[in-house]
């Protein structure tokens, strides 16, 4: 896939690409937007600038990356307070660099298995999807604490 199909890049390049309220940060080398399936609240995707499939096509970009990725992480640890942060990085529906930061919870029945179980049982289920995408906090507000946080922090935006 070229970056003029990739569906990530156009959202990257369009100020409209995500929807305001969804956007936690823009960093120099990536977007943080929060993630759809907020019953692991305070799951985010972190989407890199550059197009790329792998990890090791960044280049000399890619530590930067990485530490966008660490800060995002850290703020959802603070924030949300999970028993641990799952990362995801597979690319396999959008063949463009992109990591899920999903907080687990130890109340969660299936903490020990992979979400993408549960996100399976949500493309067949209403009631599920539903479920999966409503969190303990709203999702504008989850937005908020992170983007709060980022900014007490300091860190350096796009």
């Amino acid at each position: 896939m070229t970056a003029t199909e990739c569906p990530f890049c156009r959202k990257v390049a369009d100020p409209n690409g995500w929807p305001a309220a969804d956007i936690v940060w823009q960093f120099p080398h990536s977007v943080a937007v929060l993630g759809p399936w907020q019953y692991y609240t305070g799951y985010c995707m972190l989407v890199s600038r550059e197009h790329a499939s792998e990890l090791s096509q960044l280049g000399e970009n890619r530590a930067a990356f990485l530490d966008e990725m660490a800060t995002l992480a850290e703020a959802i640890e603070t924030c949300f307070r999970p028993h641990k942060l799952n990362y995801e990085l597979l690319g396999n529906q959008v063949p463009h660099l992109h990591w899920h930061l999903f907080p687990r919870s130890s109340n969660d029945p299936d903490r020990l298995r992979p979400v993408w179980f549960a996100l399976d049982r949500a493309e067949k289920d209403a009631d599920e999807k539903l479920y999966l995408e409503t969190g303990r906090v709203p999702r504008g507000e989850a937005a908020q604490l992170l983007c709060d946080w980022l900014t007490k922090r300091e860190v350096r935006r796009q």
